[in-house]
């Protein structure tokens, strides 16, 4: 099946479907070098899965073919001035108790510290309280990402369970971090992010 088109204007950020022509840059922008700025601090404990950009096209299609009819679509690249620089994602880490889960990676470092992802993951968030009964939305991270921890505090997140010393990276110990906002904590808190996420 086709995945429904989907586009959302922020003041910094366009969120936007994924499209075919999309697929060679985000393939440039996520293996195109080796040992990425971005991956170190995206979950470098797991390794980066190789892809072609053959596998990469075969991988997004795939991807694209699981979503059930009317369920939102799962990645969507985030465009600044019609110039990609990341995608944001969900999964679901329990679907039966509706467990959902998002990400973010802005895989251009130009980009970092510019207000871009706060606003990115605010309107993901926004479409995904919108468009499923969901109670809460998580998000986990690992405690050398102070930025994420960041992010996730300006769009009202609670810390809601460290894990010591789970992750190993370069020889040394982080946590692992989840987060999380609930459904009504985050309708609440809709003024003060609108008024406050913008540098």
């Amino acid at each position: 099946m086709s995945v429904q088109t989907i586009q959302m204007e922020g003041e910094l950020v366009t969120l936007r479907s994924i499209t075919d022509q999309d697929i060679p840059i985000l393939w440039e922008l996520i293996y195109g070098v080796e040992e990425p700025e971005w991956k170190k601090w995206d979950a470098p404990y797991y390794p980066l899965e190789p892809h072609t950009l053959e596998t990469y096209r075969s991988h997004e299609h795939a991807r694209q073919e699981r979503l059930k009819q009317k369920e939102p679509d799962s990645r969507l690249v985030i465009e600044v001035d019609d110039t990609i620089i990341g995608t944001v994602t969900y999964y679901w880490e329990h679907k039966p108790s509706l467990w959902l889960e998002v990400g973010i990676g802005i895989y251009n470092v130009d980009y970092w510290n510019g207000g871009y992802g706060t606003e990115a993951l605010n309107l993901w968030i926004d479409h995904l309280f919108s468009k499923l009964p969901l109670a809460r939305v998580g998000l986990t991270t690992w405690s050398k990402n102070q930025r994420m921890m960041r992010v996730g505090e300006k769009l009202g997140m609670k810390l809601e369970g460290r894990m010591r010393k789970c992750r190993i990276y370069e020889g040394r110990y982080y946590d692992a971090i989840r987060m999380g906002v609930l459904r009504e904590e985050w309708k609440a808190g809709r003024s003060h992010r609108i008024e406050g996420n913008h540098p």
